[in-house]
């Protein structure tokens, strides 16, 4: 097997922990970043993990912080992962909850996978853990403004990601992760975290030159824009 080295931005807790924790246990080098480590994470940490902290994907210094991290270093693979949900319906919208999304889940990739261009090469590939509901056509019960909004717009920035990166070799994917019962949803959901990561990451060896750009679901589904 071959090992490889892997990011993983909101690795604390939630999908990102078990992508961490699922990754670790295949034998790959994790570098887990994280606003702040838990103590789930913590007890990972060793040759095969190691923590990256104060990486706050909402910040505009992220990307500084993280390049001053991976220097020397090279990647195989980014998984975007860091999320952020606060309701925001019509009758109660709240524009600071929105940009806030925003920051977190359109920007943050943006600027994650920003700092990490340097450190990638031919056959790496760039993962960003979006959402179906940032899908337009499949939008059939209105609402969460500024978390949808948010997700469509890093499905946009995805699929530029691809095109700009196709010459380079460098494959990007975007995946629904699921309706995971993490603290994100309040331990709601039809999954947990370890289903949730087990599909993430076969979709991801799955990620190649051919379908690179392409929008999946975590159990294989493709999903439309």
């Amino acid at each position: 097997m071959q090992t490889l080295t892997i990011l993983v931005t909101g690795a604390n807790r939630g999908i990102g922990l078990e992508l961490s924790r699922q990754l670790h246990d295949a034998g790959h080098h994790v570098l887990a970043a994280c606003r702040q480590p838990s103590e789930a994470l913590q007890a990972l940490a060793g040759d095969r993990l190691e923590i990256i902290e104060g990486i706050d994907v909402a910040q505009r210094d992220c990307g500084e912080h993280l390049a001053k991290a991976l220097e020397g270093r090279s990647l195989d693979w980014v998984i975007n992962n860091a999320g952020l949900l606060k309701a925001t319906s019509l009758s109660a919208l709240d524009f600071d909850a929105i940009e806030a999304q925003m920051q977190v889940n359109a920007y943050g990739p943006l600027r994650v996978t920003q700092a990490c261009l340097p450190h990638l090469s031919a056959g790496s590939k760039v993962v960003i853990i979006t959402s179906r509901m940032g899908s337009i056509a499949d939008n059939g019960s209105g609402g969460q403004y500024g978390y949808r909004m948010s997700k469509t717009a890093v499905n946009s920035a995805g699929t530029s990601l691809a095109i700009d990166l196709k010459s380079a070799g460098i494959a990007v994917g975007l995946i629904h992760p699921g309706f995971v019962q993490t603290e994100m949803t309040q331990k709601q959901g039809h999954i947990n975290a370890e289903t949730s990561a087990q599909g993430i990451l076969k979709r991801i060896d799955g990620l190649n030159m051919d379908n690179t750009g392409t929008f999946w679901h975590m159990n294989g589904e493709e999903l439309p824009w």
